[in-house]
């Protein structure tokens, strides 16, 4: 199944001010191992940036954590909104690339993840969501690491998408072109 990798969110502002998300060292060496293993397979990578009044595009804070190799040929987007789908040119890429299974990674576990991970689901694709790889901040109500689990445990049990959304470590992920 030919798949693509959408890496969501790893941005200066979100990452690299105190106090930083649950794991964020961690999470952006996982996702450069999977960079890597996606290129080497010949699978896209897709970098997403968030932009907002308080995350301007092209500022400082709006740029690509430095800790993540990003190669010439990767894709880059620019999002407005949770949903990496809405307003993007996200699905008419994945179509261009006949895309039929996505892998997900990235910040924030609860909102642009989830979001995007519904989506993609809403719009027939198979998801992988790559558990140790997507972080959050602590919240009142909940700590990164609990926010992370949730998601890995709720995400995978939506079936009425149809698609499957299933959660696995970046040790398990395998990329076939």
């Amino acid at each position: 199944m030919k798949s693509t990798l959408l890496v969501i969110d790893v941005q200066q502002a979100l990452f690299d001010e105190t106090p930083r998300p649950f794991e964020a060292d961690a999470v952006v060496e996982r996702i450069n191992t999977l960079t890597g293993r996606a290129r080497a397979a010949g699978v896209p990578v897709v970098f997403i940036q968030h932009e907002a009044s308080d995350l301007e595009y092209n500022s400082a804070g709006w740029q690509l954590q430095p800790g993540l190799q990003v190669k010439e040929g990767d894709a880059k987007l620019r999002k407005t909104t949770p949903d990496s789908f809405l307003r993007t040119e996200l699905e008419a890429l994945l179509a261009s690339w006949r895309t039929e299974h996505v892998v997900i990674c990235g910040y924030a576990s609860e909102f642009c993840v989830d979001t995007t991970t519904r989506r993609a689901a809403a719009l027939g694709y198979p998801v992988t969501l790559v558990s140790d790889a997507h972080t959050t901040h602590d919240k009142p109500h909940a700590t990164g690491e609990q926010i992370r689990r949730h998601e890995n445990a709720t995400l995978p049990n939506i079936e009425s998408f149809g698609p499957e959304i299933k959660a696995i470590a970046t040790s398990e992920v395998r990329f076939a072109d």
